[in-house]
């Protein structure tokens, strides 16, 4: 049995060596997902750099009444310029950011001891202006503190009344969990890997074979259906690895050796003791992925069926990884009996540098080789009936 299992692995393997279409395509998809999330750094970090560093451009409505706070953001870096004619339209539009009104009676307040009202015009909704808002409000706070000193000075009270409390912020967290935002995305990228490293192996020694009319033939041989089918998953489960470990490879060079703290701001380190665990995570994932790959790829009629099928199949585990970036959910045990989501869920803690309880990490790996054992045991069903050679 076993020797049968080996030469149908050798010939399938030795047959996709030879695809050079193939090859390139798994060695793109494997740097996919690390070439896109460089980009993403580099693109981010320019575009905070520059957003904080370049001088914020105000408009004011009203300047006349404040001069003393306009001279303040002018000191700040901020270039003041005349307000449109409706500035509620102009920020709703995006034309600005962010535009602040004076009101007319703001110096009779602040010399009579009242607060003195000055608005935002802002628009939410628009997350890319985020930055300049932020940057205005905390320019307004910085002044109202120095009017508030000025003004306890004035009356010969010390400014240290307004602070009761020192407070000291002590702050844990790793550079992994500072950049964890962008490092939720990594689970993502890998889910890809696994469910695309094999495919195209998956499809041609089903539906490919199909086609060129050798399915026939090869199942007239001498071989247990199941030691066929177990041949070729095998060596769908070796492409799909190969693709998984050259994934971890290139995240690992993109943490470990681009400077990414010019773009971040901080230094992202993952050790070969995380990839490796990562790695081994991921491995029950692989056996469902040949598996399902195996099942989808006997049910089309011909490779581009197939194709269009398995080409949207990474897209139903990987979305709780997107999920996941932007929606961070502290793991529990019943979320472990959810294959592929419970190995993200560990691999994101795995990169927070968080502690992982062994539980976990038994129930996620046992549940998921249970369903890669059944989905195989599926496929091999499918083999068995001879509408294989239909596709049906």
């Amino acid at each position: 049995m076993l020797n049968r299992i080996l030469i149908i692995f050798q010939k399938e393997v030795l047959d996709n060596l030879r695809d050079r279409r193939a090859l390139t395509s798994t060695l793109m998809g494997t740097l996919l997902g690390p070439g896109l999330m460089l980009l993403l750094f580099f693109v981010l970090g320019r575009t905070i750099e520059e957003a904080t560093q370049q001088a914020l451009q105000l408009p004011i409505v009203g300047a006349e009444h404040a001069p003393n706070l306009v001279q303040f953001l002018e000191q700040n870096n901020v270039e003041i310029l005349e307000a449109p004619a409706n500035p509620e339209e102009s920020v709703r539009v995006g034309d600005y950011d962010v535009i602040l009104v004076i009101s007319e009676n703001y110096g009779e307040n602040l010399q009579r001891g009242y607060p003195a009202t000055v608005e935002l015009i802002v628009d939410d909704s628009r997350q890319s202006s985020q930055v300049d808002v932020n940057r205005t409000e905390q320019l307004l706070d910085n002044y109202t503190q120095q009017l508030a000193v000025l003004r306890l000075v004035a009356r010969g009270v010390s400014p240290v009344i307004l602070q009761p409390l020192s407070v000291e912020t002590v702050d844990v967290a790793t550079p992994q969990s500072q950049a964890a935002s962008l490092l939720g995305t990594m689970p993502y990228f890998l889910i890809f890997s696994v469910f695309l490293g094999g495919m195209h192996l998956a499809i041609d020694t089903t539906s490919g074979e199909r086609e060129r009319n050798s399915l026939e033939p090869l199942l007239s041989n001498p071989v247990a259906r199941r030691d066929m089918v177990l041949g070729k998953m095998a060596a769908t489960v070796l492409f799909t690895i190969i693709s998984l470990v050259g994934t971890l490879a290139a995240f690992g060079v993109l943490f470990n050796v681009v400077p990414l703290e010019e773009f971040l701001g901080t230094r992202i380190n993952i050790g070969v003791g995380v990839m490796l665990s990562i790695f081994l995570i991921c491995l029950p994932m692989v056996g469902v992925a040949a598996a399902i790959q195996t099942i989808i790829a006997a049910f089309s009629r011909n490779y581009k069926e197939a194709q269009s099928y398995l080409s949207f199949l990474p897209l139903i585990p990987a979305l709780p990884g997107m999920f996941l970036a932007f929606v961070p959910v502290k793991p529990t045990l019943w979320m472990m009996l959810i294959p592929t989501f419970g190995q993200q869920l560990i691999i994101n803690q795995l990169m927070r540098e968080e502690p992982v309880l062994l539980m976990n990490v038994v129930v996620s790996v046992v549940v998921t080789l249970v369903v890669a054992i059944l989905l195989t045991v599926v496929s091999v069903a499918l083999y068995k009936r001879e509408q294989i050679l239909f596709g049906r």
